[in-house]
C-alpha cells in the first residue's frame, strides 16, 4: 500500500455554480449562544481509508458532493464513548445519555461551500437514544449492544466491539483494538481535514440540512492498529477499501455542542453538485482481521508542512 501523497489545503473543487469550500480549520469557526444539544465524546478512535469520489457521490444527500483532499475522499470508521448527552441548558443524562457509539462517515461539502460529514450508519448501545435520533434527527442510528475496554492514553490500549440488533441488518459488527502512541504536536493538514469537521449533512423531508457543531481543538495521538474485524463499512454501502486503514488516530476526547439545523440552499439553481471528474479512480478491496499491524505511511508528523 502506498502512503498518502503530500497534503494540499483546500483541494476540494467547487461545482461550476458553487462557491469554493470553506477553509479547513482546527478551531471552530463560531461559538453557539444557545446550544440545542451538549455531550462529551471520550476515548475516540479514528480509522480512515481512501475512497474514489465518484463511488462516494451517490451515497450523499442532494446539494452535497464528496469533499476531497489531494484528489481523493475518505471513509471513516469512528468509535467513542458518548457521555452525558443533554438538551439545552439541562444537565446531561448520566445513564441514558452515556453509551458506546460506532459510526461510518463520509466527507461532504455543500452548495454553500460548507464542509461536513455524512453518517451512513451510527451504532449505539442504548435503545431509547437510537429511537429518538431516528425519529427526531433523521439520523441512521441502530441499536447495537457494545463493549468498551481500556482508554485512550499514551501507551495504553482501548478496544471496541458492537453487534447490530435493530433495525438492522442484524449481525453487522465491528471489533477494533488500538494502542495509543505519542501526541501529535502539529497534526498534518490531512489529519485536520479528517477530524476538524464543523457540521453534519443529512436528508430531511424539507431537504438536505446542515447541523453545525462546536468543540475545542482535537488533542490527537498517533495510534497503532492491533486488531480489526468488521463489516460495517460494506454494510453502510461504502465501496470496498483496500487493506488496513491508512490513518489511525485516537484522542482522549472533548466536549461537543450542536445547534439547530438549517436547510442547505441551492446555488445558481443547482439541486446538487456533481462529483469532481478529475479525481483518480481508486480500485479498492479491503481484507479483514488485521492483527498486530501498525499502519505504514499513516499520515502524521512526517508529512507535516
Amino acid at each position: 500500500m502506498t502512503g498518502p501523497r503530500p497534503a494540499q489545503a483546500g483541494s476540494a473543487t467547487a461545482g461550476p455554480a458553487g462557491p469554493a469550500p470553506e477553509p479547513v480549520t482546527p478551531d471552530p469557526p463560531v461559538a453557539f449562544r444557545r446550544p440545542l444539544l451538549h455531550q462529551h465524546w471520550a476515548d475516540v478512535v479514528f480509522l480512515h481509508w481512501r475512497a474514489d469520489p465518484d463511488a462516494i457521490a451517490p451515497l450523499l444527500p442532494p446539494r452535497t458532493r464528496p469533499d476531497v483532499h489531494d484528489g481523493v475522499t475518505w471513509v471513516g470508521l469512528v468509535h467513542f464513548r458518548m457521555r452525558r448527552l443533554g438538551f439545552g441548558p439541562l444537565p446531561g443524562l448520566p445513564w441514558l445519555g452515556s453509551f458506546a457509539e460506532t459510526n461510518v462517515r463520509l466527507y461532504s461539502v455543500d452548495t454553500e461551500g460548507r464542509r461536513g460529514v455524512v453518517f451512513r450508519s451510527l451504532d449505539a448501545d442504548r435503545m431509547l437514544p437510537v429511537l429518538a435520533a431516528r425519529g427526531v434527527a433523521a439520523l441512521p442510528y441502530d441499536w447495537s449492544p457494545s463493549t468498551v475496554s481500556g482508554r485512550v492514553a499514551e501507551g495504553e490500549e482501548v478496544a471496541y466491539t458492537s453487534v447490530r440488533r435493530f433495525p438492522g441488518p442484524r449481525g453487522a459488527y465491528a471489533r477494533t483494538r488500538v494502542r495509543t502512541g505519542a501526541p501529535l504536536e502539529r497534526p498534518s493538514e490531512l489529519e485536520h481535514f479528517l477530524t476538524a469537521r464543523w457540521a453534519l449533512h443529512t436528508r430531511r423531508p424539507l431537504g438536505t440540512v446542515r447541523w453545525a457543531n462546536h468543540h475545542p481543538r482535537w488533542r490527537l495521538h498517533r495510534a497503532e492498529l492491533l486488531d480489526l474485524d468488521e463489516d460495517l463499512v460494506a454494510t453502510a454501502g461504502a465501496p470496498d477499501v483496500a487493506g488496513p486503514p491508512e490513518s489511525v488516530l485516537s484522542s482522549p476526547g472533548l466536549p461537543v455542542t450542536f445547534t439547530g439545523w438549517r436547510r442547505v440552499r441551492a446555488t445558481g439553481g443547482w439541486d446538487a453538485i456533481p462529483p469532481p471528474t478529475d479525481a483518480p479512480r481508486v480500485v479498492a478491496r479491503r481484507g479483514r482481521g488485521t492483527v498486530g499491524r501498525s499502519v505504514p505511511g499513516s499520515p502524521g508528523t512526517d508529512d507535516r508542512p
